[in-house]
């Protein structure tokens, strides 16, 4: 099962990585796909991707997506990357980055929360991405040449194992990705380790309402569209809790389906541990 939900992530973020590479050279975001090929009677507009689905009305995708960023922030960013994206918040926003930080995003897709991360430390800092789809690296990295973007560093490999070293960043962000792991005490331990002491979290992600169920989730949604995968709010702060973090909080901010929300993580690595 476990081996099954992973190819099932695997292969829709290659595939709408794919899609991007051969058709626009635009960018697929972690929970995002390619905009239509050129001469589509949609291009210009998401496809289905990670978070998101085709059948649902175009009102429920307002929920996922570029609209959930100021217009100043993405203005400058690869229309592609800006087209693409359908996360469920805005985590360079909830993290309030300063200049210097170093920043990791997790599930980082075509790149929009690097290049945003980036720009918000500035030249003294740095961002790194870490996916596990080399489509998807490719079309970061495009992004980053287009974006002239040179403090970014995009890495391949998995947030449960994350190629970073201990006390490598200030913060990591991700947009609706830590519900797409198989193993999120993995992920939420990792994280902590590569944070420095004193560092923090600040992820945008689907939370359940604790009264759902897992199969009352899957109802909603399937596991690679963010949904079935999604943690309760408890189960979330128990999760930190038990990671080591202190300071922990999970912020329901809009309702994505009944009973499931985009919400803001927050958490702080202790200083002393």
């Amino acid at each position: 099962m476990e081996n099954d939900r992973l190819e099932q992530v695997r292969e829709r973020y290659r595939a709408a990585a794919t899609t991007v590479l051969t058709a626009t050279g635009s960018s697929g975001g972690c929970c995002g796909s390619p905009a239509a090929p050129a001469g589509d009677s949609t291009a210009g507009a998401p496809a289905a991707g990670c978070c998101g689905d085709a059948t649902a009305p175009v009102e429920t995708e307002e929920v996922f997506g570029a609209a959930l960023y100021a217009a100043d922030e993405t203005a400058e960013l690869p229309d592609g990357a800006v087209l693409a994206s359908l996360g469920c918040g805005n985590p360079t926003a909830v993290a309030e980055l300063r200049a210097g930080e170093r920043v990791l995003d997790l599930g980082s897709g075509g790149g929009i929360d690097v290049l945003l991360s980036a720009r918000r430390v500035g030249p003294t800092g740095f961002a790194y991405g870490v996916d596990m789809t080399p489509e998807m690296l490719e079309l970061a990295r495009r992004n980053a040449a287009e974006a002239g973007a040179t403090n970014v560093e995009f890495l391949e490999g998995r947030i449960e194992a994350l190629p970073l070293p201990d006390a490598a960043v200030d913060v990591v962000i991700s947009n609706c990705v830590v519900n797409l792991s198989t193993d999120k005490d993995a992920v939420l331990a990792e994280v902590f380790r590569v944070l420095v002491p004193g560092g923090r979290v600040g992820i945008s992600d689907v939370v359940a309402e604790d009264h759902l169920s897992p199969a009352e989730r899957a109802e909603r949604g399937d596991f690679a569209g963010c949904i079935a995968g999604a943690l309760s709010r408890q189960e979330y702060l128990d999760g930190l809790t038990a990671a080591g973090f202190t300071e922990t909080e999970v912020t329901f901010t809009h309702e994505v389906r009944p009973g499931l929300h985009g919400a803001i993580v927050r958490a702080v690595k202790p200083v002393t541990v």
